[in-house]
Order: structure tokens, then sequence, then C-alpha cells
């Protein structure tokens, strides 16, 4: 809050304007990214349900397999910065440049080294799948260009998402087209691939040129060997809690494709499309209010813990309010979108659709650990998670399917975000807090 003239008045006056013009800040920064998510989710979709019927359960599976597979190592390539670099940027507008440069250079050989060890590992797995290699080395590739998202840190810091809006959502409707282009010419599934990566580049190029346009110099920027290694000792917890996630998230379906075929990953990948359709609403909440939640833990913790039930409460409800009508919905949505060839997918959406629940409350309890530089904890609770969901995944793939992976993973989303809070001292507030929006959720 920069209004100078404020500091004249008095203090419960101020107070109640810096609430009310921060929420107006907040609010219009949702705006945009809701504005995003629901033109990605509605195209997105009709793209995707066009591009499973054209490809059918088996491709559409193997093509899910090796996303599924890539994603496992992305956390690697992420190194963790998203909520340090953020942070530090409240903390410290004035090392900006330093900071993003160094975050920058981070992330760009993390990319690299993700690309070697994503083709080495798959190499082991799959090693007479030439197609399949060819599709992971493409998605892969994705992962160096993603070290642009650095320039959305700086966005995120500043509660400016629009920019960030306008050069992914370019990239992503020129590649909408594209592909529907590459269906009506009845293309090979590498072209697809090839789109996938091409709307990461045009995306990354949109971002440099927003940046610039903004007034902020990517020339200006500048790395720093000391801030690196601060960086990566705040956030080495981060990247083994990415690794974590992923495993958890994303290894139901590389298991499925091993243990079950690419078809069942094929039918199983529609539930999850359907259910992750949904994860954008904790991601554009938290990128808004996360520095008003740093903001707030230097204040005083009435209000920083005032703040987190409000957020958990609000993610809370947002979850009901979509699980319930997909719970009763969801066979009759997958026949109609999907065909009958996907029909096995409507009782697996109508369970997985309250992971969403969970996956809200975690994200939200994420954004407290990183505020309290607790990466640690979050570590270990997820990583009691992704055990959790291996083993289930080991134990049910073979005997229900995908069904069985479903009831794996909601399990596991359960215990990472919620159930593990009762397992470890600190955090039996944060456990109380998540049991209150999760008996009481309601509007922030």
């Amino acid at each position: 809050m920069n209004q100078g003239w404020m500091k004249y008045l008095p203090l419960f006056i101020r107070q109640q304007l810096e609430e009310r013009l921060y929420l107006q800040n907040v609010m219009s920064n949702l705006g945009w990214l809701l504005a995003d998510k629901i033109l990605r989710m509605g195209v997105g979709l009709f793209v995707g349900v066009w591009l499973a019927r054209y490809l059918g359960p088996e491709q559409f599976g193997l093509w899910n397999f090796t996303i599924a597979f890539v994603s496992l190592f992305s956390a690697i390539a992420a190194l963790g910065l998203d909520g340090i670099v953020v942070r530090d940027l409240v903390r410290d507008p004035s090392s900006k440049d330093e900071i993003l440069g160094t975050a920058f250079v981070l992330k760009l050989l993390g990319g690299a080294l993700t690309l070697f060890l994503v083709i080495a590992s798959f190499s082991l797995i799959r090693p007479q799948d030439e197609l399949a290699r060819w599709l992971v080395l493409i998605a892969a590739a994705g992962m160096i260009f993603n070290a642009f998202d650095t320039l959305d840190f700086w966005f995120q810091s500043q509660v400016q998402s629009k920019y960030t809006v306008y050069a992914k959502n370019s990239a992503f409707l020129i590649v909408s087209v594209v592909k529907v282009f590459l269906i009506l010419v009845k293309a090979p599934l590498v072209a697809f691939a090839c789109a996938g990566l091409a709307e990461i580049v045009i995306g990354s190029a949109g971002m440099l040129v927003t940046y610039r346009i903004s007034g902020h110099p990517v020339r200006c920027w500048k790395s720093n060997v000391p801030r690196a290694i601060g960086m990566l000792k705040d956030s080495w917890p981060l990247i083994l809690s990415g690794v974590a996630i992923m495993i958890y998230m994303r290894i139901d379906q590389v298991m499925i494709g091993e243990m079950a075929g690419d078809k069942e990953v094929g039918i199983y990948s529609v539930a999850v499309q359907l259910v992750e359709a949904w994860y954008f609403l904790p991601g554009i909440i938290i990128s808004s209010v996360f520095p008003s939640i740093v903001e707030a833990k230097a204040m005083s913790d009435t209000v920083f813990y005032e703040r987190l039930q409000k957020l958990y409460n609000f993610l809370a409800l947002m979850a009901y309010v979509v699980a319930i009508p997909v719970t009763f919905l969801a066979g009759w949505v997958v026949k109609i979108l999907f065909g009958v060839p996907y029909a096995k997918a409507g009782p697996m959406l109508s369970l997985l659709i309250w992971s969403v629940l969970f996956t809200n409350l975690g994200v939200a309890r994420s954004t407290f650990l990183t505020a309290m530089n607790w990466t640690k904890i979050h570590l270990m609770t997820v990583s009691l998670g992704c055990i959790i969901n291996v083993g289930l995944n080991y134990i049910l793939i073979p005997r229900y399917g995908g069904m069985g992976a479903v009831i794996a993973s909601c399990i596991a989303y359960w215990f990472a975000a919620h159930g593990s809070c009762f397992l470890y001292k600190p955090l039996h507030k944060t456990g109380s807090m998540l049991t209150k929006a999760i008996l009481f959720p309601k509007f922030w």
C-alpha cells in the first residue's frame, strides 16, 4: 500500500482502507486469472475432447502416459523456486533484478538437467518403444523454456497477473487452432506433441515482450552465486516435495500403463483431465493472496492466522461447489463428451472429483508452510502421501484397474493435505483449521 497520504490518518481508519484497497487489487487480479482459466478450460476441453475421440483410448493413453512420465521430473526443473522467489520479491523489491536473474539461471540449468534425466530414465523402462521415446523427448524439451516462468514471479509479487494472461493466452489460442487443423488433416500423434512444445515457446516469447512493455528490461538482470546458494538452501526441501507431489499425482498413470496397458490409461486419463480442469482455482487464488500472507506474517500472528483461515474456508467451499454436482453428472458428462469407448471413466470421475477438496487445501497449506519457511515439514507430509499412493496403486491397480488408482489417489491426497497434520505437533493447529474449513466452508 504505497499511498503516502494514508500515514496521516488515524490507525483504525488506515487499517480499514488498506484492507479495502488490497482486496480490490486481489479481486482485480483474480478476475484476470479467472478469465484466463475459464477460457483455457472451455477451449482446452473442446480441443481435448476432440483429440481424445480422434486418437482413441489406446493412443490417447500413450500420449498421457508419456506426459505423466515427464511430469514426474518437472519438480527438478522448477527447483521449488516459485514461492521462494515471490516471497523474496515481496520482502526485498529493490533487489528485483538480482533475484529474477539468479532464479532464471537456476531454472535454465534445472530444465537442462531434467531433459537429460527424462531421456535416460525412459530408455530404461521402454527401450523398444520408438514412438513413445520421441513423445517424451519433445515434451521434456519444454522444461528448458519453462525458465521464462521466472517473469511471472515478478507479476505475481506485484499482483499483476494480467500480463501473464496476455502472453500465455495468446500462445494457447494459437496452438489450439493448430491442433484443430492437425485433427482435420489426420496428423500423427508426434505432431500434437510438437504443438504442445510450440505453445511453451510462444508463451515464453510473449512473457518477454510483456515484461519489457511493462517497463522492466531483462538486460538489467544479473545472477549472483551467494543468492543462488541461499535460494537453493531454502528451496531444496521444496524440490524434493515437488518430486513427491508429482509422483503421487502422476505415478498412477505410469503404473496403469505398465500394469494394465495404454488403453486403460486413456480411459483413466479422461477422468483425470476432467478433475484437473478444476485445479486452477487454488492456483489463481494463491497467486493473488500469497503476497498478503507474507505481509500478514510480519504484522502479527492474529492477522496471519485470520487470513489463512479465510483462505482455507474459501477453497473448501469452491471444492464443494464443484464436487457435488459432478458426482451425480459424471457418467452422463463422460458419455456425451468422449463417447461410449470412454464410458468406464464415468464412475472414476464421480469419486476422483472429491480429490479437489484435498488438493485445494493442500495448496493453501503449502502457502502457510512457505511463509513460515517450514519447507522440511512440507517435504515430510507429501513424501508420506507419495509412499501411500504408490503402495495403494501397487495393490489396487492389478485388481481394479483405473478405479484402483482413483481410490489410491483420494486417500493419498487426503493424507498429504489434512491427515498428516495430526502426526506433527506444530501442525496440529493447521489441522484443526483445515478441519474447520472442511466442516464449515464459507465465502471469503
